[in-house]
């Protein structure tokens, strides 16, 4: 057993027993300290860090059912063996269901003792890692960690802290590279369902064949291949949080079973004849307009309502330019780290580039273009030559309307050299290309018909 799974305090008011006890943990490699009552355990406790505590049951002055109380209050992640004489059993039992984690009956025997300890040290190393995890996962999905100063950041910041804690379900709306998980894990986890599992699930990433077992579960023998009960994501994330991203894709038919899911409180497993009670928060994301989607009957009018109780829009990259130097250097820090490499920050030429650039993948293709130029930088700094060439290109579109007026071109003319500069830049790709220019790709072939018509004339 390893000394670093936790010290070991044990406490008794009899000398030749505490000193039994310690002599055979230390034995097993254990660092074990020892205290005569509960008052000495209590002041040990305070100026040390001990996994578990053997005290005996009756004491002199404080008792010890009365220090495990204690210990339970102020240590709850500290594991407790009760030690007992046979008569006093029973009371050892009834003290295990107010948090203790073992009893032993003196005379202790000394593999008993060994294997009971150790399990304990086990349990309660495993407690802490949880709870360390935790903590990680709240400090990592503060809305703290979200980064930006800009003020569509801090309006974020503020609908986060007002809707964390309520019941109300949310949507998450904006362009694909934004954040909206990141968002969403930053609802849940400064929610008060933070102790209970966040479950994401990308309805465009499951066929649709599978995703109402995926959603709703199944009963063994619902389908061909349904060989054993099993639980959906809505039972998975029972009292805590599910996370609906690309809700737009989501089908019709399984739009209405949503719909009831969240209005009942209930759902049914594939197959089944009862429904089982679910207490569920959703968040769901999209990159699309739901409105229109709405209009255009691809979904279900009385979902959108349910769902976009509360929308939280995250604004694309190029709306919040003066982050982009926050984000570049919180990118740069932990890309260095990873990579081992000593760059140390981004030359002035370059972060002119970067604070240039359309950012059509936003804040997910800026920390793409970070990795990169960090994978490739010679030097302590990343310079322009490390970014990918469409950066590297982009002041030249913001030199266009400067050479349109000296040119004293028409606004047809401007457009038509704009639409080609930015094909340029993209390399031929339309779908790209339509979405820096803010128009949908059928608009984008119409233009691009209307200018290879002229050309021929």
């Amino acid at each position: 057993m390893a000394e670093s799974e936790g010290a070991v305090l044990v406490v008794d008011d009899d000398a030749e027993m505490r000193e039994l006890v310690r002599d055979v943990l230390a034995e097993r490699g254990h660092q074990v300290t020892t205290a005569s009552d509960g008052k000495e355990a209590l002041q040990r406790l305070a100026e040390g860090d001990y996994a578990a505590v053997l005290t005996d049951l009756r004491m002199k002055e404080m008792q010890g059912i009365e220090l495990l109380g204690e210990i339970r209050r102020l240590y709850p992640d500290t594991g407790v063996i009760l030690m007992t004489a046979f008569g006093s059993v029973e009371t050892a039992v009834e003290a295990m269901k107010h948090g203790a984690s073992d009893y032993l009956v003196k005379p202790v025997k000394t593999d008993e003792l060994v294997r009971v300890v150790e399990r304990v040290l086990r349990e309660a190393a495993l407690r802490r890692e949880i709870a360390r995890l935790r903590r990680e996962v709240h400090k990592e999905y503060s809305f703290h960690q979200i980064l930006g100063k800009s003020k569509p950041m801090q309006a974020v910041f503020d609908l986060i802290r007002r809707v964390a804690d309520s019941p109300t379900n949310v949507l998450i709306t904006g362009e694909s590279g934004t954040g909206k998980e990141l968002v969403a894990k930053a609802i849940h986890y400064n929610s008060d369902r933070r102790h209970a599992p966040f479950v994401p699930v990308n309805c465009a990433a499951i066929p649709e064949a599978l995703l109402e077992s995926e959603l709703f579960g199944h009963v063994k023998g619902a389908f061909t291949d349904a060989k054993m009960d099993k639980r959906g994501l809505f039972e998975e994330a029972h009292t805590g949080t599910l996370f609906l991203d690309e809700i737009s894709e989501l089908p019709i038919m399984l739009q209405a079973k949503l719909l009831r899911a969240i209005q009942e409180r209930e759902i049914r497993r594939v197959g089944a004849t009862k429904p089982i009670a679910v207490d569920v928060r959703i968040i769901a994301a999209t990159n699309l307009n739901l409105a229109e989607e709405v209009r255009a009957k691809r979904f279900r009018e009385d979902l959108y309502y349910r769902l976009n109780v509360i929308e939280i829009r995250l604004p694309p990259l190029r709306e919040r330019r003066e982050d982009i130097p926050l984000l570049v250097d919180a990118f740069l820090k932990k890309c260095a780290e990873a990579r081992g490499k000593q760059v140390q920050g981004v030359s002035e030429a370059a972060l002119a580039l970067l604070v240039d650039y359309a950012w059509p993948g936003n804040v997910r293709e800026l920390e793409n273009v970070i990795e990169r130029a960090v994978t490739l930088s010679r030097g302590d700094k990343i310079v322009p030559e490390d970014l990918p060439s469409a950066i590297q290109g982009a002041r030249g579109e913001r030199r266009i309307l400067d050479e349109a007026v000296e040119r004293t071109l028409s606004l047809e003319a401007m457009e038509k050299e704009y639409i080609l500069r930015i094909l340029e830049k993209t390399g031929g790709n339309k779908y790209q290309a339509a979405h820096i220019l803010g128009i949908d790709r059928k608009t984008l072939y119409r233009k691009l018909g209307e200018i290879e018509s002229k050309t021929r004339e």
